[in-house]
């Protein structure tokens, strides 16, 4: 639930790359009749996107008219704000909200989340903590990375994203430098420039993967390319 037209379609695009079949509502009113008519159809949903920040029915009060419709299968319900007001993750908590997020928010950031209350399950009867973007960047696991590039630029741009997320980059120039990196040290991940020189991408990847065919192992690796 959006009523800004471009939000909703950008998530609703978003979503549906990733499989799911999201209904869009540009108000309350209109989210609370769509729950209504699949609780009706058989096919309840199973998450909430929400916007805080709503004209006539806020995200708040969506959600608590939702939890008095006693009708309702238990939704997992994720709130998306672009101003955070003092009190809302008291509110979140108080309401069973799974999560609390700032807009804008990245489709990766967005995923996780997703990921993260729909597969929660408390280990006690003590309710699971409220998703938000600080305990995403907490929970994340810090990744070794190999790159390599030939570019540069890219190198920089590259590493810099990476780094900000939180894991630690080594840098390759070409294919043949990668695979005597790989030799000094272990690593998680391969970012893999498929146009190199002395050795390309596609070479120093076959490379690789032959002699996975002897260590039984299998290091991930994603090609990129201009």
């Amino acid at each position: 639930m959006d009523d800004n037209a471009t939000n909703r379609r950008i998530l609703g695009e978003i979503l549906t790359h990733w499989g799911m079949k999201p209904t869009l509502a540009a108000s309350g009113a209109e989210a609370m009749a769509a729950f209504q008519e699949a609780e009706h159809s058989g096919i309840p949903f199973v998450l909430l996107l929400t916007d805080a920040n709503m004209p006539e029915m806020d995200g708040f009060t969506l959600v608590e008219r939702i939890r008095q419709l006693t009708d309702l299968p238990k939704v997992t319900m994720m709130m998306l704000t672009s101003a955070g007001q003092r009190g809302d993750a008291a509110r979140c908590r108080e309401l069973g909200i799974a999560a609390y997020l700032l807009k804008p928010i990245g489709q990766s950031q967005l995923l996780d989340a997703i990921m993260n209350v729909l597969g929660a399950r408390p280990q006690s009867a003590d309710k699971p903590p409220l998703v938000t973007g600080h305990t995403l960047r907490e929970g994340s696991i810090a990744l070794r990375v190999l790159l390599a590039e030939d570019n540069v630029v890219n190198q920089r741009l590259t590493s810099r994203l990476l780094e900000k997320q939180g894991h630690s980059v080594a840098v390759a120039s070409n294919g043949r430098e990668a695979l005597e990196a790989l030799q000094k040290e272990p690593f998680d991940l391969v970012l893999m420039d498929v146009q190199m020189p002395t050795m390309d991408g596609f070479e120093a990847t076959a490379a690789i993967r032959e002699k996975e065919k002897v260590t039984e192992q299998h290091l991930p690796v994603i090609a990129m390319t201009a």
